[in-house]
């Protein structure tokens, strides 16, 4: 089994609703050649509180779709780095933060990406429900292209 972990700052916001989407893209077979058995997605954060519920925000936009999701923020580990075949960070900056704070060995960096790598994806807390739909539309978008990318 193939692991893809979704990073973001707190936990509470991009990463678990990435996941939540990621997980019903491959459950409703959207990811040509992936299925649930082939794939575990997690999500975790680098300045993560531990056990705080995702914004009621993404929890709307997870329930609309009518995605279920129980995730708790979780603080990222070197282990869940390590462990994980394809980490897809939120922001450049998080990507160099989990490289540089975890003194990650070449093979490991590799496997540490943007989940856009044009742009961040920038954080929605605080911005209305808009901003989350937006993110939403981005993850529609980026994680089919980016998971064909990375895990072919």
């Amino acid at each position: 089994m193939r692991t893809v972990l979704f990073v973001c700052t707190g936990n509470t916001c991009r990463s678990p609703m990435a996941e939540g989407i990621a997980r019903d893209l491959v459950d409703s077979g959207v990811l040509e050649g992936l299925n649930a058995g082939q794939v575990l997605f997690a999500s975790a954060g680098v300045a993560a509180a531990e056990g705080v519920p995702p914004s009621p925000e993404t929890q709307d936009i997870l329930r609309e779709r009518g995605i279920e999701s129980s995730s708790r923020s979780i603080q990222l580990t070197s282990e869940m780095v390590s462990r994980a075949d394809v980490v897809l960070a939120m922001t450049r900056s998080h990507q160099e933060s989990i490289c540089r704070h975890f003194d990650l060995s070449e093979e490991q960096a590799s496997r540490v990406h943007m989940l856009d790598p044009q742009q961040d994806v920038i954080d929605p807390i605080g911005q209305g429900p808009q901003a989350y739909q937006m993110a939403a539309e981005l993850f529609d978008k980026m994680i089919p292209q980016r998971l064909k990318e990375l895990l072919s």
